[in-house]
């Protein structure tokens, strides 16, 4: 068996004294793990960085085995998102969301929004906000997306303004005013064709949004926690929301 991709580098774990078992997202053979040898070497080191795009070849004498990667660097990336704090938390959250994947079942369009997302990590706000929108993708593509085109109560396909936890589906301002309290905010932006740009509490309310159902989906079933990085770039933009809230007072 061989196959030859360009691939994202998601994971890496040391196996002996020279080599390593690599993790990387592929466009048609998903989530994937291999064997590079000399992967500890003085050449491979700064090639295998997590957040580089790698050519590789994958061979192996059964589909099934873990088979091993030659690899090549075919954009370095990784030097570049450890210069910023956006970067440094972008490619450790995209790379836990990418593990939560089933291994070797494709998903190309998961692969290319992360390309993309980690090519426009400029700034804690905007970061935050398409990292908010590759959750929704991830939901999705996990089977737990969320309805937001038009009203669980009523039907209107206008002033959505809330998600209700029980249905994951939209709920628009008039219907859920009263159950406020029991919502989950809806920022515009997320909407479907939505381009209004979102400030800090949008961004905020996005990431609760989507953590809150990745976390009773995904990761509480499993018993494990989403990317520790997660919380700390939401715990970062709230602080950041509280200074210009208490700015403006």
């Amino acid at each position: 068996m061989e196959w030859v991709s360009e691939v994202l580098l998601i994971g890496l774990r040391p196996h002996g004294e020279t080599s390593a078992v690599i993790e990387v997202m592929t466009p048609d053979y998903g989530r994937h793990l291999g064997l590079v040898k000399g992967a500890r070497s003085r050449r491979l080191q700064p090639v295998l960085q997590t957040g580089n795009s790698l050519l590789v070849t994958w061979r192996a004498r059964l589909e099934t085995h873990l088979g091993l990667f030659s690899v090549e660097l075919a954009e370095a990336r990784a030097a570049r998102l450890m210069e910023s704090a956006s970067g440094v938390f972008g490619v450790q959250i995209v790379a836990g969301h990418l593990r939560l994947l089933a291994e070797r079942e494709a998903h190309p369009g998961l692969y290319r929004a992360a390309i993309a997302l980690l090519d426009h990590l400029d700034g804690l706000l905007q970061s935050a906000a398409l990292i908010a929108r590759f959750e929704l993708m991830l939901l999705d593509e996990l089977g737990f997306g969320l309805d937001l085109t038009s009203c669980a109560a009523t039907g209107r396909t206008d002033d959505l303004r809330f998600v209700s936890p029980k249905s994951a589906r939209a709920v628009c301002g008039e219907a859920g005013a009263p159950y406020a309290d029991r919502l989950l905010g809806l920022p515009a932006f997320l909407l479907p064709g939505g381009e209004e740009t979102p400030d800090a509490a949008d961004v905020v309310a996005a990431l609760k949004l989507t953590g809150f159902f990745l976390d009773r989906h995904v990761a509480g079933p499993r018993a494990i926690d989403l990317p520790p990085a997660r919380s700390q770039m939401l715990g970062k933009l709230e602080a950041e929301h509280r200074q210009v809230s208490s700015n403006f007072t």
